[in-house]
């Protein structure tokens, strides 16, 4: 548990992609399979099932340590996160060490508490920290709450693996696909260079890097085609041995949210893997992303919401074919394979091509994406493979300019990680009746530099405080640039945005001079 509490917290305190590789690559160099198994679940991004909410464990920890509730409430404002809060809180206890590794912490204390008694958890959890130091406790809090993040991201983490295994990061991505079970033979499983995909498990997904440079950059127009970007969510369909599955790109079986895509891939020829995008669409056309939504995390879709809001499978790709990993294919024969065997249907379509000879004609089919609901175009090259991540030069999404508005900062909260002692999580609000209503909270846009000038404006000018919240005066206006906008019942402004982020601060408006709900609803749902 040591060695692990040390490597998250190294890998909180550095930005440096480089040393959180070589600091990962040293933790699996020196760690047993059954510890490095553990570590690989949470830092590929898995979490456990919450054991107990982060408020028990709070009011656990007044009651042991007799401390005021005002008190607490305090120092959970002046810190922003109930589990550190606790964690610096039990500092005042007395330690008694008892070393354990992190397998044994997870396989004999942590797991076994589920299903227990809130009074038998409380009485463990409370002798579990007097075990621990100050950074244990905090990530024990983390994984029994189910809210443990590392800042790391997948891809860094196969790297540094692959570089402690010796192993390709390719072979390594495609075993860590789908689902799989923390066990020390698991991760002796990985050491082997071998076809690696089991019965209904994806393929790592292949994604396009944003075009940063103009076209002509790109070469001759002649050995690229396009493909529209598709606004709904990306998917790997698969068939083998009579049996199918829909993986979303966040690694999630979601099969049985949409169950018209699972019974078309029943027809489909068996042993193929397919990538492509599920959408609503109705009638011809993708519908906002905001209807699909209305299919999502449904345990049970009514023949109704079927009428509703149908849904196709937009294929990009084909990944097995087969039986055969067909990814190293290029991309021209990978599709012709797509257009000459594949079984298409109301609920499987074939994303249409984008042809063209020069650049002028895609900048061109770019400003065409918003009339028929698309983003932009994804620019693949002809005789591209089909890579693993964010692999740079093959792939490009070339999108509409995003859509903005001038609001003004409301409230402000501390991030985490090396966040956590700067205000970097922002809402921000426009005008309605004289009044500013909240319509989109933003976490990145801005430079570190800009961050620092930012909190340094935020701790000045605080007006209230709600707990970790503080309310700023409305005197600071940003543009707030986001890629769609739906109605919404959840929200006082009765709107959504998706993806809204921070592209500028305005230093030549007046906060008179924002936007107000009224107008933003014209303009974009009306």
């Amino acid at each position: 548990m040591e060695a692990f509490t040390t490597l998250f917290n190294q890998l909180e305190q550095t930005k440096s992609t480089s040393e959180k590789v070589a600091l990962i690559r040293a933790y699996f160099e020196t760690s047993n399979p059954s510890d490095s198994v553990w570590a690989l679940f949470f830092l590929s991004g898995y979490r456990l099932k919450r054991l107990i909410t982060g408020r028990m464990l709070f009011e656990w920890c007044q009651e042991s340590l007799q401390i005021p509730e005002w008190l607490m409430v305090e120092s959970y404002s002046a810190v922003g996160d109930k589990a550190e809060t606790i964690s610096l809180l039990m500092l005042n206890t007395v330690k008694t060490p008892h070393p354990m590794s992190l397998s044994q912490w997870m396989e004999e204390r942590i797991l076994p508490l589920q299903g227990q008694e809130s009074g038998v958890m409380k009485q463990q959890i409370l002798a579990y920290w007097k075990e621990l130091d100050s950074k244990g406790i905090f990530l024990l809090n983390k994984i029994l709450s189910g809210s443990l993040r590392i800042g790391v991201s997948h891809l860094l983490t196969i790297q540094g693996l692959s570089q402690a295994l010796q192993v390709s990061k390719e072979t390594l991505s495609q075993k860590l696909m789908g689902t799989w079970t923390p066990s020390s033979a698991f991760f002796e499983s990985l050491r082997e260079e071998n076809d690696s995909h089991t019965s209904l498990n994806p393929y790592p997904f292949y994604l396009a890097s944003p075009v940063e440079e103009p076209l002509d950059a790109l070469g001759d127009p002649r050995e690229w085609v396009g493909e529209w970007k598709w606004d709904g969510i990306r998917a790997q369909g698969i068939h083998r041995k009579g049996e199918v599955a829909l993986w979303s790109r966040g690694n999630e079986l979601v099969t049985s949210q949409f169950p018209e895509i699972a019974e078309a891939l029943l027809h489909i020829p068996e042993n193929v893997v397919l990538d492509g995008e599920i959408l609503a669409f109705k009638e011809g056309r993708s519908l906002p992303f905001g209807e699909l939504q209305k299919r999502l995390g449904r345990k049970k879709i009514s023949a109704s919401l079927l009428s509703q809001v149908p849904l196709v499978l937009m294929i990009y790709d084909l990944l097995e074919w087969e039986g055969h990993d067909s990814r190293s294919l290029p991309f021209t024969e990978r599709r012709h394979l797509l257009e000459t065997h594949l079984t298409l249907s109301a609920c499987l379509q074939l994303s249409p091509l984008v042809i063209f000879n020069d650049w002028e004609t895609v900048r061109k089919k770019r400003d065409e994406a918003l009339n028929n609901g698309t983003e932009g175009l994804i620019l693949k090259k002809k005789d591209s493979s089909y890579g693993v991540g964010r692999k740079r030069g093959q792939w490009w999404k070339y999108k509409t300019d995003p859509q903005t508005v001038d609001a003004i900062l409301m409230y402000a909260q501390t991030g985490h990680g090396w966040r956590a002692n700067l205000y970097t999580d922002y809402t921000f609000g426009v005008w309605h009746q004289e009044e500013l209503v909240p319509i989109a909270k933003a976490y990145s846009g801005l430079t570190q530099e800009e961050i620092v000038i930012l909190d340094r404006w935020i701790r000045k000018h605080i007006d209230e405080t709600f707990g970790p919240v503080r309310k700023v005066k409305p005197e600071l206006v940003f543009e707030i640039a986001f890629e769609g906008i739906q109605a919404s019942k959840r929200h006082k402004s009765g709107i959504a945005f998706r993806f809204p982020r921070i592209l500028r601060q305005r230093n030549d408006k007046t906060p008179q001079e924002c936007d107000s709900l009224e107008n933003i609803k014209k303009q974009f749902l009306y």
